[in-house]
């Protein structure tokens, strides 16, 4: 368990790593996704199995080898449902709960090698080096290894040896692909980060080959005739204008009293 979180945190990196230089080349960069419980990835369908855009051209040995991977995963597939239809569950010696438990672990193995599985093999198809759909592929097998080992254990403990043998044969192909896929996701991640360090050093040197912008010159004519200052005008101050004061009427003058 430790080693898988190991390769899961340094893939997470290097996918981030991959995004960065992606958006800053205006590509659209994948979500990470979250690692999800076997038995949910086992059951479930995948919805965003739409195939991606490629990048750039890919090589023919990395075509070849993707290829002759699915090639051999689909052939395991095809014959671990015919083991698993052969299966006679509600024959073995055992309770009712193992037997509901493993006929449940059955059925979604088989929904995942119809559905789920079949799904992100043509995504890879479309996009190769898609390191996103290549992770599917990855916590994918990882969880279909996990229910059919449990499966292959109950097999072993109350069912036939020739289904046991047939089953055991199955869960090693499948454990084989998912190493191809671990080695394949590493080396696609080198193959990013290389392309990571090119890309920023192409960018360094195109920086540093920009001429730089020439300084801002300004021309002064000394024989130009001087600008007189111009006349600051002088304020025109407004007159008040006063009211002339009312005069008081005139009294008549008094007249004398008579004796």
């Amino acid at each position: 368990m430790n080693s898988k979180l190991i390769f899961c945190c340094s893939f997470g990196l290097s996918l981030l790593l991959w995004a960065g230089a992606a958006f800053s080349q205006s590509a659209a960069a994948p979500e990470p996704a979250t690692h999800a419980s076997p038995q949910y990835s086992v059951q479930g369908s995948l919805a965003s199995a739409a195939p991606a855009p490629q990048g750039a051209a890919v090589s023919y040995a990395s075509v070849t080898q993707l290829n002759g991977l699915l090639a051999q995963l689909e052939s395991t597939s095809k014959t671990t449902q015919a083991d698993l239809t052969k299966l006679r569950i509600e024959r073995w010696k055992t309770d009712g709960g193992s037997k509901k438990q493993a006929l449940g672990n059955v059925d979604s193995i088989q929904r995942n090698l119809q559905n789920a599985l079949p799904a992100i093999i043509a995504q890879l198809r479309n996009a190769p080096e898609d390191m996103t759909a290549t992770f599917k592929l990855y916590r994918n097998l990882d969880a279909l290894y996990d229910v059919l080992g449990s499966v292959v254990e109950s097999t072993g403990a109350f069912g036939a040896k020739d289904d046991l043998q047939a089953l055991s044969t199955d869960l090693n192909s499948f454990e084989g692909t998912r190493k191809q896929v671990a080695e394949r996701l590493e080396n696609l991640a080198a193959s990013k980060e290389q392309e990571i360090v090119r890309l920023h050093t192409e960018l360094k040197t195109a920086q540093a080959a920009l001429p730089a912008a020439p300084p801002k010159i300004t021309v002064v004519d000394d024989n130009a005739p001087a600008k007189k200052p111009a006349v600051k005008k002088k304020p025109v101050v407004k007159k008040a204008t006063t009211t002339p004061a009312t005069t008081p009427a005139q009294t008549p003058p008094a007249q004398p009293k008579p004796q």
